[in-house]
């Protein structure tokens, strides 16, 4: 039972490492209203000062705290154990800076503030991203717990406050925080005890209102019966005189399934005065008896502690089975996976140039109608762009009309323009290449879209050589992005010098007109018989 905790906490770092979210892994989440006294039931559980204090919220981000128990120094050197080589009976390691022991816990509460500030930014901002945090101590019991923001009250107006006395316990965002850092917070704390899988521990301050508690509101809505959720009253010794939180810690005002434990946190006082967490306790221990004395064997921070230890072992143990056939079928999934990814590479430059090579044949093969896998529900590669060419471009070409756009009064005003002061005798040259060139100069649209179409289809080639070589791409994704980034960005370098030589060759035939072209001559010799017939009708 014992290695279950440390099991569980092992996969949470791996699960971690890799960014797999797909098991919910057991584990004891803390949730509690500012200033509840989450902090110090966690540094009392743990028996040091590490976690951040101030004012406002302080804890801006999920911690997620392993608790590992460990021999003392003398008894690992002893028995040569693993841990020996770190000279210190406690210690911490961050996930973020694995090889880096800390075994000052006032360079812990340090980290965790460089840290929730690198993510959060330093004007009071929230973060979901998770800080891992391991402390090893012979002074605990094995335990996982997550600390969260804690519960707010957001405001959308500062001014509030001022208007109505009656608001002055609700959380107006300060800072970085946005308007809706209520929302925010709850989302975050329901996506955490939503995990049917972990234990909801609600802390709430015994000089609040149970039954108003939000941390048992959250938890009642996500556990309708309980049975996840322990109950923890914090700050038993700043009740009103003359009252007591005996019926709330028998479970007479709110019942919780797993139990409802008290404890008496340091003030502020302590804590300024550098008063020790195991004095604390001894205080703890002497308020209990003399307040509570029928309870005080079932209430205070170590009770609370084993009780935790307790709870997450049988835990673990319940979920067990359902952990070990999921874990069973993702590995299956992955092992099906990885095998269909072929064998191992043993010459990386070699398989390189052979997966470009392929992929380059395969494109020209598709443009040359060669390829392994022809389309047939479509037309694809080189006889598209045949099709472009001779069929699309081509109609373009032959539905334009010659004489489109141009009237006799077109012609007669450009014969009049090009003769000046003096009456038309013949018809000017002039005026002949200024119809001819506007003419001509209309056939520079449709070859430009042609020119579109045929870089579409290039690029359409290169889907259709990646869908063919699925196999191989896809045990190299990166190298698949990559080779299809370089395709296309020659593509995209070549569409406009392919644009500029289609405007040259429209220039060129606008530079000059060959009247010398057997098919002007024809056209002309046509012309003429035909204006010849008209004048000079048969006899």
């Amino acid at each position: 039972m014992e290695t279950l905790i440390p099991v569980i906490n092992k996969l949470q770092e791996i699960f971690n490492t890799v960014g797999a979210e797909v098991i919910q892994l057991p584990q004891i989440v803390v949730v509690g209203s500012q200033s509840s006294g989450k902090s110090s039931v966690l540094e009392s559980i743990v028996g040091r000062d590490f976690l951040p204090r101030g004012s406002g919220i302080v804890t801006r981000r999920p911690l997620i705290l392993q608790l590992v128990h460990v021999a003392t120094l003398e008894e690992r050197k002893r028995t040569a154990s693993r841990e020996s080589g770190v000279q210190a009976d406690e210690w911490a390691t961050f996930l973020h800076c694995k090889h880096k022991t800390f075994t000052n816990f006032s360079e812990i509460r340090q980290e965790i503030e460089i840290e929730t500030e690198r993510t959060t930014g330093t004007n009071k901002g929230i973060s979901p991203e998770p800080l891992y945090l391991k402390i090893y101590s012979p002074n605990v019991l094995s335990l996982t717990l997550v600390d969260l923001p804690g519960i707010t009250k957001a405001m959308k107006m500062e001014r509030s406050l001022m208007l109505s006395p009656d608001l002055r316990g609700c959380k107006v965002p300060v800072g970085d925080q946005p308007l809706d850092i209520e929302v925010q917070v709850r989302e975050m704390i329901l996506s955490y005890i939503s995990n049917p899988n972990c234990l909801i521990l609600a802390v709430t301050a015994a000089n609040t209102d149970m039954a108003t508690s939000e941390a048992l509101k959250l938890a009642r809505d996500v556990d309708p019966d309980g049975r996840r959720t322990l109950a923890v009253i914090t700050k038993l010794d700043l009740m009103d005189a003359g009252t007591d939180a005996m019926d709330v810690l028998m479970g007479r005002v709110i019942p919780v399934k797993l139990g409802i434990i008290g404890v008496v946190n340091r003030s502020q006082h302590d804590i300024n005065s550098n008063k020790s967490i195991s004095e604390s306790l001894q205080d703890e221990q002497g308020f209990l008896q003399k307040k509570y004395p029928s309870l005080a064997n079932r209430n205070g921070t170590r009770h609370l502690a084993k009780t935790l230890n307790r709870l997450l072992m049988h835990h673990i143990r319940d979920c067990l089975p359902e952990l070990k056939t999921r874990v069973n079928v993702l590995t299956a999934q992955y092992q099906s996976v990885l095998q269909s990814y072929g064998q191992p590479i043993e010459d990386k430059n070699a398989t390189l140039l052979q997966i470009i090579t392929k992929f380059a044949t395969e494109y020209c093969n598709t443009i040359e109608g060669t390829a392994r896998n022809i389309e047939t529900s479509e037309l694809c590669g080189g006889a598209r762009m045949c099709y472009i060419f001779h069929e699309t471009f081509g109609r373009t070409l032959e539905s334009i009309d010659p004489l489109a756009g141009l009237t006799m009064l077109d012609i007669l005003t450009a014969i009049r323009n090009a003769t000046g002061p003096r009456p038309a005798l013949f018809v000017p040259e002039v005026s002949f290449e200024l119809l001819v060139k506007r003419q001509i100069k209309r056939l520079e649209e449709p070859s430009l879209r042609c020119v579109e179409l045929v870089h579409e289809e290039l690029q359409r080639i290169i889907q259709h050589c990646s869908t063919y070589n699925t196999q191989e791409l896809l045990r190299f994704p990166k190298l698949h992005e990559a080779i299809v980034e370089v395709v296309t960005g020659v593509l995209r370098r070549r569409l406009p010098i392919t644009n500029e030589m289609v405007h040259n060759l429209v220039a060129i035939e606008l530079a000059y007109i060959n009247t010398k072209h057997p098919d002007f001559i024809d056209t002309a010799l046509v012309s003429a018989s035909v204006s010849t017939s008209k004048s000079f009708p048969p006899a």
